[in-house]
Protein backbone atom coordinates (compact mmCIF):
# COMPACT_ATOMS: atom_id res chain seq x y z
CA UNK A 1 0.00 0.00 0.00
CA UNK A 2 1.18 3.53 -0.79
CA UNK A 3 2.86 5.19 2.17
CA UNK A 4 1.37 8.44 3.45
CA UNK A 5 1.97 11.16 5.98
CA UNK A 6 -0.91 10.51 8.38
CA UNK A 7 -2.23 13.01 10.91
CA UNK A 8 -4.71 12.59 13.73
CA UNK A 9 -7.26 15.42 13.80
CA UNK A 10 -9.89 16.23 16.42
CA UNK A 11 -10.45 19.93 15.75
CA UNK A 12 -8.33 21.14 18.67
CA UNK A 13 -5.72 23.90 18.11
CA UNK A 14 -2.90 21.41 18.61
CA UNK A 15 -4.32 18.95 16.08
CA UNK A 16 -4.85 21.73 13.53
CA UNK A 17 -1.21 22.79 13.98
CA UNK A 18 -0.23 19.14 13.52
CA UNK A 19 -2.25 18.97 10.29
CA UNK A 20 -0.47 22.04 8.91
CA UNK A 21 2.92 20.55 9.83
CA UNK A 22 1.92 17.23 8.26
CA UNK A 23 0.92 18.96 5.01
CA UNK A 24 4.30 20.71 4.81
CA UNK A 25 6.07 17.42 5.52
CA UNK A 26 4.00 15.61 2.88
CA UNK A 27 5.18 18.18 0.34
CA UNK A 28 8.82 17.72 1.42
CA UNK A 29 8.48 13.95 1.01
CA UNK A 30 6.29 14.07 -2.11
CA UNK A 31 3.71 11.88 -0.36
CA UNK A 32 -0.07 12.12 0.01
CA UNK A 33 -1.53 13.42 3.26
CA UNK A 34 -4.09 11.28 5.08
CA UNK A 35 -6.29 12.91 7.72
CA UNK A 36 -7.70 10.56 10.35
CA UNK A 37 -10.56 11.66 12.55
CA UNK A 38 -11.56 9.16 15.22
CA UNK A 39 -15.15 9.14 16.32
CA UNK A 40 -15.82 7.41 19.62
CA UNK A 41 -19.34 5.94 19.51
CA UNK A 42 -21.67 7.11 22.27
CA UNK A 43 -25.08 5.82 23.39
CA UNK A 44 -27.83 6.65 20.90
CA UNK A 45 -29.71 9.14 23.17
CA UNK A 46 -26.52 11.13 23.66
CA UNK A 47 -25.61 10.98 19.99
CA UNK A 48 -29.01 12.42 19.03
CA UNK A 49 -28.97 15.18 21.66
CA UNK A 50 -29.21 18.68 20.14
CA UNK A 51 -25.88 20.41 19.54
CA UNK A 52 -25.01 23.67 17.89
CA UNK A 53 -27.26 24.17 14.88
CA UNK A 54 -29.22 21.03 15.67
CA UNK A 55 -26.46 18.80 14.32
CA UNK A 56 -25.86 15.36 15.78
CA UNK A 57 -22.46 14.52 17.27
CA UNK A 58 -21.61 12.33 14.30
CA UNK A 59 -22.51 15.02 11.79
CA UNK A 60 -20.40 17.54 13.71
CA UNK A 61 -17.45 15.19 13.79
CA UNK A 62 -17.72 14.62 10.03
CA UNK A 63 -17.53 18.37 9.46
CA UNK A 64 -14.16 18.74 11.22
CA UNK A 65 -12.04 16.66 8.82
CA UNK A 66 -13.97 17.85 5.76
CA UNK A 67 -13.32 21.53 6.43
CA UNK A 68 -9.73 20.85 7.49
CA UNK A 69 -9.03 18.94 4.28
CA UNK A 70 -10.52 21.72 2.14
CA UNK A 71 -8.35 24.31 3.86
CA UNK A 72 -5.19 22.24 3.54
CA UNK A 73 -5.76 21.73 -0.18
CA UNK A 74 -6.03 25.49 -0.65
CA UNK A 75 -2.98 26.35 1.46
CA UNK A 76 -0.79 23.51 0.18
CA UNK A 77 -1.41 23.14 -3.56
CA UNK A 78 0.09 20.01 -5.03
CA UNK A 79 -0.40 17.93 -1.89
CA UNK A 80 -2.92 15.13 -2.32
CA UNK A 81 -5.20 15.23 0.73
CA UNK A 82 -7.59 12.46 1.77
CA UNK A 83 -9.69 12.14 4.90
CA UNK A 84 -11.19 9.26 6.82
CA UNK A 85 -13.48 9.03 9.77
CA UNK A 86 -12.86 5.92 11.82
CA UNK A 87 -14.64 4.60 14.88
CA UNK A 88 -13.03 3.32 18.07
CA UNK A 89 -10.56 4.34 20.77
CA UNK A 90 -8.31 7.11 19.37
CA UNK A 91 -5.04 5.59 20.58
CA UNK A 92 -5.73 2.16 19.11
CA UNK A 93 -7.09 3.54 15.84
CA UNK A 94 -4.12 5.87 15.30
CA UNK A 95 -1.64 3.06 16.01
CA UNK A 96 -3.41 0.90 13.43
CA UNK A 97 -3.49 3.73 10.88
CA UNK A 98 0.23 4.36 11.36
CA UNK A 99 1.10 0.91 10.02
CA UNK A 100 0.66 2.12 6.43
CA UNK A 101 2.19 5.56 7.06
CA UNK A 102 5.66 6.91 6.46
CA UNK A 103 5.12 8.75 9.71
CA UNK A 104 2.24 9.67 12.02
CA UNK A 105 1.70 13.25 13.21
CA UNK A 106 -0.27 14.21 16.32
CA UNK A 107 -0.69 17.40 18.31
CA UNK A 108 0.19 18.28 21.89
CA UNK A 109 -0.79 21.33 23.88
CA UNK A 110 1.96 23.82 24.61
CA UNK A 111 2.76 24.35 28.28
CA UNK A 112 1.55 27.72 29.47
CA UNK A 113 4.30 30.32 29.69
CA UNK A 114 7.19 28.17 28.43
CA UNK A 115 8.00 26.28 25.27
CA UNK A 116 7.08 22.64 25.43
CA UNK A 117 4.39 20.01 25.29
CA UNK A 118 1.63 18.72 27.49
CA UNK A 119 1.38 15.07 26.50
CA UNK A 120 -1.95 13.37 27.23
CA UNK A 121 -2.48 9.68 27.82
CA UNK A 122 -3.53 9.08 24.21
CA UNK A 123 -0.39 10.74 22.85
CA UNK A 124 1.88 8.80 25.18
CA UNK A 125 0.12 5.55 24.30
CA UNK A 126 0.53 6.20 20.57
CA UNK A 127 4.22 7.05 20.92
CA UNK A 128 4.87 3.98 23.07
CA UNK A 129 3.10 1.46 20.84
CA UNK A 130 3.38 2.70 17.25
CA UNK A 131 5.99 0.94 15.12
CA UNK A 132 6.38 3.90 12.78
CA UNK A 133 7.94 7.33 13.50
CA UNK A 134 5.61 9.68 15.37
CA UNK A 135 5.96 13.47 15.24
CA UNK A 136 4.40 15.59 17.99
CA UNK A 137 3.55 19.20 17.16
CA UNK A 138 2.59 21.76 19.78
CA UNK A 139 -0.37 24.11 19.52
CA UNK A 140 0.50 27.35 17.78
CA UNK A 141 3.40 25.86 15.81
CA UNK A 142 3.76 27.61 12.46
CA UNK A 143 6.01 27.26 9.44
CA UNK A 144 7.94 30.42 10.37
CA UNK A 145 8.90 28.91 13.74
CA UNK A 146 11.01 26.28 11.98
CA UNK A 147 13.02 28.77 9.92
CA UNK A 148 15.85 31.22 10.50
CA UNK A 149 15.21 34.96 10.73
CA UNK A 150 14.98 36.81 7.45
CA UNK A 151 17.33 39.77 6.74
CA UNK A 152 14.91 42.05 8.63
CA UNK A 153 15.15 39.88 11.73
CA UNK A 154 11.67 38.42 11.37
CA UNK A 155 10.91 34.65 11.40
CA UNK A 156 9.89 33.71 7.87
CA UNK A 157 9.05 30.50 6.03
CA UNK A 158 10.97 31.97 3.09
CA UNK A 159 14.22 31.85 5.10
CA UNK A 160 16.36 28.68 5.43
CA UNK A 161 15.31 26.00 7.88
CA UNK A 162 16.86 25.87 11.32
CA UNK A 163 18.95 22.73 11.99
CA UNK A 164 17.56 19.27 12.62
CA UNK A 165 18.68 18.07 16.06
CA UNK A 166 19.47 14.39 16.63
CA UNK A 167 19.83 12.80 20.06
CA UNK A 168 22.39 10.01 19.74
CA UNK A 169 23.61 7.29 22.10
CA UNK A 170 27.07 6.34 20.85
CA UNK A 171 27.03 3.06 22.79
CA UNK A 172 24.08 1.68 20.87
CA UNK A 173 23.54 3.78 17.72
CA UNK A 174 20.71 2.72 15.44
CA UNK A 175 20.73 3.12 11.67
CA UNK A 176 16.97 3.72 11.43
CA UNK A 177 17.15 6.67 13.81
CA UNK A 178 20.26 8.22 12.26
CA UNK A 179 18.99 7.87 8.68
CA UNK A 180 15.66 9.47 9.60
CA UNK A 181 17.47 12.52 11.00
CA UNK A 182 19.91 12.86 8.10
CA UNK A 183 17.08 12.49 5.59
CA UNK A 184 15.02 15.15 7.39
CA UNK A 185 17.98 17.55 7.28
CA UNK A 186 18.61 16.82 3.60
CA UNK A 187 14.98 17.45 2.65
CA UNK A 188 15.09 20.77 4.52
CA UNK A 189 18.46 21.72 3.01
CA UNK A 190 19.74 22.41 6.51
CA UNK A 191 22.41 21.14 8.88
CA UNK A 192 22.24 18.28 11.35
CA UNK A 193 23.12 18.98 14.98
CA UNK A 194 24.06 15.64 16.59
CA UNK A 195 23.89 15.77 20.40
CA UNK A 196 25.40 13.22 22.77
CA UNK A 197 25.39 13.54 26.56
CA UNK A 198 27.68 11.51 28.78
CA UNK A 199 28.56 10.86 32.39
CA UNK A 200 31.74 9.12 33.58
CA UNK A 201 31.64 5.69 35.18
CA UNK A 202 30.99 5.91 38.90
CA UNK A 203 34.55 4.88 39.65
CA UNK A 204 35.81 7.95 37.75
CA UNK A 205 33.61 10.56 39.38
CA UNK A 206 35.92 11.56 42.25
CA UNK A 207 39.00 11.42 40.06
CA UNK A 208 37.47 13.88 37.59
CA UNK A 209 37.06 16.47 40.31
CA UNK A 210 40.68 16.17 41.38
CA UNK A 211 42.16 15.57 37.94
CA UNK A 212 41.07 17.91 35.13
CA UNK A 213 43.23 16.02 32.61
CA UNK A 214 41.12 12.92 33.30
CA UNK A 215 37.96 14.90 32.53
CA UNK A 216 39.52 16.15 29.30
CA UNK A 217 40.61 12.64 28.32
CA UNK A 218 37.11 11.24 28.86
CA UNK A 219 35.59 14.15 26.96
CA UNK A 220 37.93 13.55 24.03
CA UNK A 221 37.07 9.86 24.02
CA UNK A 222 33.34 10.61 23.90
CA UNK A 223 33.80 13.17 21.11
CA UNK A 224 35.79 10.67 19.10
CA UNK A 225 33.10 8.02 19.60
CA UNK A 226 30.45 10.42 18.31
CA UNK A 227 32.57 11.31 15.27
CA UNK A 228 33.13 7.62 14.53
CA UNK A 229 29.41 6.84 14.58
CA UNK A 230 28.64 9.74 12.24
CA UNK A 231 31.51 9.23 9.81
CA UNK A 232 29.75 6.80 7.40
CA UNK A 233 26.61 8.95 7.43
CA UNK A 234 28.59 12.03 6.45
CA UNK A 235 29.67 10.08 3.36
CA UNK A 236 26.15 8.85 2.64
CA UNK A 237 24.70 12.38 2.96
CA UNK A 238 27.53 14.62 1.68
CA UNK A 239 25.20 17.60 1.25
CA UNK A 240 24.28 17.66 4.95
CA UNK A 241 26.55 19.79 7.13
CA UNK A 242 27.00 18.07 10.51
CA UNK A 243 27.65 19.79 13.83
CA UNK A 244 28.74 17.44 16.63
CA UNK A 245 28.11 18.17 20.30
CA UNK A 246 29.36 15.72 22.90
CA UNK A 247 28.69 17.27 26.28
CA UNK A 248 29.16 16.26 29.88
CA UNK A 249 25.74 15.97 31.51
CA UNK A 250 22.17 14.95 30.84
CA UNK A 251 21.37 14.16 27.21
CA UNK A 252 17.80 15.34 27.79
CA UNK A 253 18.93 18.76 29.01
CA UNK A 254 21.36 19.16 26.11
CA UNK A 255 18.60 18.25 23.62
CA UNK A 256 16.01 20.58 25.16
CA UNK A 257 18.54 23.41 24.97
CA UNK A 258 19.38 22.61 21.33
CA UNK A 259 15.65 22.43 20.50
CA UNK A 260 15.37 26.18 21.02
CA UNK A 261 17.23 26.61 17.72
CA UNK A 262 15.83 23.63 15.79
CA UNK A 263 13.28 22.96 13.08
CA UNK A 264 12.86 19.37 14.29
CA UNK A 265 14.23 17.24 17.14
CA UNK A 266 14.73 13.52 16.47
CA UNK A 267 14.99 11.01 19.30
CA UNK A 268 14.80 7.22 19.44
CA UNK A 269 12.62 4.76 21.30
CA UNK A 270 13.56 1.13 21.79
CA UNK A 271 10.77 -1.25 20.86
CA UNK A 272 11.74 -3.84 23.45
CA UNK A 273 9.10 -4.22 26.12
CA UNK A 274 9.80 -4.11 29.82
CA UNK A 275 7.98 -5.98 32.62
CA UNK A 276 5.29 -3.28 32.67
CA UNK A 277 4.84 -3.14 28.90
CA UNK A 278 6.07 -0.72 26.24
CA UNK A 279 7.82 2.41 27.41
CA UNK A 280 9.25 5.56 25.87
CA UNK A 281 12.54 6.04 27.71
CA UNK A 282 13.50 8.88 30.02
CA UNK A 283 15.37 10.99 27.43
CA UNK A 284 12.56 10.87 24.85
CA UNK A 285 9.99 11.46 27.59
CA UNK A 286 11.79 14.59 28.83
CA UNK A 287 12.28 15.95 25.32
CA UNK A 288 8.62 15.39 24.46
CA UNK A 289 7.54 17.45 27.45
CA UNK A 290 9.99 20.32 27.14
CA UNK A 291 11.12 20.73 23.52
CA UNK A 292 10.24 24.03 21.88
CA UNK A 293 10.33 22.39 18.43
CA UNK A 294 8.36 19.52 16.90
CA UNK A 295 9.71 16.16 18.07
CA UNK A 296 10.02 12.99 15.99
CA UNK A 297 10.18 9.75 18.00
CA UNK A 298 11.66 6.95 15.90
CA UNK A 299 11.15 3.39 17.16
CA UNK A 300 14.02 0.96 16.67
CA UNK A 301 15.32 -2.38 17.98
Amino acid sequence: MLRTVTVGLDGSPESLAAAEWAAREAKLRDLPLRIIHVWEPVPEPVAQAPLVGGETQQHWSERIPREAAEGLRLRHPGVEVSREQLSGHPGAVLCEAAQTAELLVIGSRGLSGIGGFLIGSIGLNVVAHTKRPVVLVRAGESAADEHEMDPAGVPSAAAPFQPVVLGLDTRSPDDTLIEFAFDAARRRATSLHAVHGWFPPASYAYGMVTSPPLYEALGLRESQALAEVLRPWRHKFPDVDVVEESGYGSAAELLVDAAQRASLVVVGRRTRRGPLGAHIGHVAHAVLHHSAAPVAVVPHD
